[in-house]
């Protein structure tokens, strides 16, 4: 399996050059375009109907296609809905990657999703309430994130704390932990234009996103017709 990422970080394009037999699964309504494969929909085989239920509470569809390549092999070309960068991270067994909702893309066959419950946290974030959780089966796999807007990764060292608008965040890895809380006094909150944020302490990498979605939805619905209108 051969990976290329095209027209990055703005516009980008994976395409993955499939031998005979090899498969990726991407999430619903990712293709551009393929040849040579096979695409069939199913559940993924993460947990059955337990685990479609878990991806959807994860912020992503119930179903997941998989693309399967022909005796002569094939490639398939994936984009995400929103203009911006693609990721991936390689995942070892008994490691995690925690994806924010509607980031992921596509994975190796062995990669399972299922959602972890933020728990309180998630009501004070203005995020989702669960996280999507990216594990490995059988052996190392791959999994590929998308963005809104470029993608930069960011250490978090021992004894540092790592602070990012709730809006922003793509990934991080699982050696990292975090608390939901604010940017300076109680003004900075109302006028200061910075909402609630993340602070990650650990020894890992935390994956950030240079747009946010929510604030660019923010500036255009006062130029949208209203109802009745």
């Amino acid at each position: 399996m051969r990976t290329t990422v095209e027209f990055n970080p703005s516009y980008s394009l994976l395409t993955i050059d499939l031998d005979a037999g090899e498969s990726i699964k991407a999430e619903p309504g990712a293709m551009v375009a393929q040849q040579g494969v096979d695409m069939r929909t199913g559940m993924g085989g993460g947990g059955g109907l337990f685990g479609g239920i878990r991806r959807m509470m994860g912020g992503e569809s119930f179903f997941v296609n998989t693309f399967t390549a022909e005796r002569s092999g094939g490639w398939v070309s994936l984009a995400p809905p929103a203009p911006g960068d693609i990721g991936e991270f390689d995942l070892m067994p008994g490691t995690n990657l925690f994806i924010q909702s509607s980031s992921f893309l596509a994975s190796t066959g062995n990669i399972q999703l299922d959602s972890q419950f933020q728990g309180f946290r998630g009501f004070f974030s203005g995020e989702s309430l669960f996280f999507l959780r990216a594990y490995a089966e059988r052996g190392a796999g791959t999994v590929y994130y998308n963005s809104f807007g470029a993608i930069k990764e960011v250490p978090v060292a021992p004894g540092e704390d790592l602070v990012v608008d709730t809006g922003h965040l793509v990934a991080f890895s699982d050696d990292v932990d975090y608390s939901i809380g604010k940017v300076g006094g109680i003004r900075s909150l109302i006028g200061g234009g910075e909402g609630l944020v993340m602070r990650f302490r650990g020894n890992g990498h935390v994956w950030v996103q240079t747009r946010n979605l929510a604030a660019l939805a923010e500036k255009l619905t006062p130029f949208l017709p209203q109802r009745g209108q």
